[in-house]
């Protein structure tokens, strides 16, 4: 079915500067508050209240605005101002930001749609639980040798610009002590989607609906990259209809703020006097402004008094329509293992040996890791990712196990001894005794 365009042909519905206001000599009074309004001539009685909103899908298209159409039907619900003629909301004033709820279409599928979107329970995805795999491969690390370890420091001094490289240098090292740290990770892909209310400018032309829109998860969308948060916003098909703007009334022009209408503001070189104080000749004089009587022309608006409204950029129609917003979340949970003094957040800052990895749409908790707290943290996780989202599609699961090498460095400096941790691949270094840590009146906490 195809709705014809507004705003292409006929009178304009809505009267422009210095036009009188509706109603038109010889028309109908403005109904009373509460009322509905008066249908225009020839034009079937406006739906009353519980009857489905004008035009249902499958009724005849819009016509034209001015020739009785529904346009014409709303607009007219609107009351006249206490001068007898809409003056609009100015650019600035306590508005409402959406129209009434009642003014949108009911839309089949949508009907408890609104203005802020509200969460859509997923369908089932019991299917994805698929079988526990066989078997779980695991896979150790290496360690480093002393000039590994020299190279490390060295390289953490020359990093540092208040560390000295000497005692890296001269430093003797008597002993290297290897250990294993673990980090665990649990990624949780889930896609959620919401629904609401969303408008843009009517530009004209025609909207085309073709039949009942389809379901909000019955809608493709494909996130741009897995275990990658993102967000896709989309236009429900077949849910597009035309109203006028809540904001100017469908005037395409709000009072402006600064002048409230008039066009014109206080002179704010003589504060709306007229006259000001100059100095001349060695004392005070008071001399006319040279304003209007103490007013100026409203620059704001250019004297109009008007603006155009921000929100149908003058068009006075909105094109409303449902907006699917579809958000990919990878939510992740991670856990440190280790027997040393490093802190953990430095652990999971570098990378180790991938010591297990799996990607299934459900994994299951890791039972036969060698440490047993990697086994304990994986079944907590998983069995709370299980619960934890359950307005949340379940896209793909991954648990990955590090094996980060960490070393401690046991050396002696002008017989002192000593000892850093090397950990990582990236021989990362942390050195809380390091001898050299301070220059030209600086030091490092």
């Amino acid at each position: 079915m195809e709705k014809q365009g507004y705003g292409t042909t006929g009178a304009p519905p809505y009267p422009q500067a210095g036009a009188p206001p509706y109603p038109q000599s010889g028309a109908p009074p403005y109904p009373q508050a509460g009322a509905p309004p008066y249908p225009q001539s020839g034009a079937p009685p406006y739906p009353q209240a519980g009857a489905p909103p004008y035009p249902q899908s499958g009724a005849p298209t819009y016509a034209p605005q001015g020739h009785g159409g529904p346009m014409d039907k709303v607009m007219s619900s609107y009351p006249p101002s206490a001068e007898g003629s809409y003056q609009g909301a100015t650019d600035q004033g306590v508005e409402a930001s959406c129209p009434p709820l009642e003014m949108m279409d009911q839309v089949p599928g949508y009907n408890n749609v609104g203005f802020e979107g509200v969460a859509l329970p997923p369908p089932s995805y019991d299917e994805a639980i698929g079988q526990r795999p066989d078997i779980e491969v695991f896979r150790s690390t290496g360690s480093i040798n002393a000039e590994d370890a020299r190279e490390a420091i060295l390289e953490h001094a020359r990093n540092n610009c208040c560390w000295g490289t000497e005692p890296a240098k001269t430093m003797t090292i008597n002993d290297l002590v290897s250990f294993n740290g673990y980090h665990y990770t649990l990624e949780t892909f889930a896609e959620s989607r919401s629904t609401k209310w969303a408008s843009e400018p009517f530009y004209g032309g025609n909207i085309y609906i073709t039949g009942n829109p389809p379901g909000p998860w019955d809608i493709a969308a494909n996130p741009p990259q897995m275990f990658k948060s993102s967000k896709l916003d989309l236009e429900v098909p077949n849910t597009a209809s035309v109203k006028p703007c809540h904001k100017c009334q469908g005037m395409g022009s709000t009072r402006c703020g600064f002048c409230h209408g008039i066009g014109r503001r206080s002179c704010f070189r003589c504060s709306g006097s007229g006259r000001r104080t100059e100095f001349r000749d060695g004392k005070h004089e008071t001399v006319s402004c040279g304003c209007m009587g103490g007013q100026e022309w409203c620059s704001a608006c250019n004297g109009i008094g008007r603006k155009q409204c921000h929100k149908c950029k003058g068009k006075g129609n909105l094109r409303w329509y449902i907006q699917l917003t579809v958000k990919w979340t990878n939510h992740l949970e991670s856990h440190v293992e280790q027997r040393t003094s490093l802190p953990n957040e430095l652990i999971r800052e570098v990378t180790g040996e991938m010591a297990f990895e799996e990607t299934y749409p459900r994994v299951w908790p890791i039972s036969t890791f060698p440490v047993r707290e990697i086994n304990d943290r994986s079944k907590d996780f998983v069995t709370l990712h299980s619960t934890k989202y359950t307005m949340e599609k379940i896209l793909m699961q991954r648990q990955r196990v590090q094996t980060v090498p960490i070393t401690q460095v046991l050396y002696t400096h002008k017989d002192k001894s000593a000892n850093y941790f090397v950990f990582g691949l990236e021989h990362k270094v942390h050195a809380p005794d390091y001898p050299a840590t301070c220059c030209c009146g600086c030091s490092i906490l």
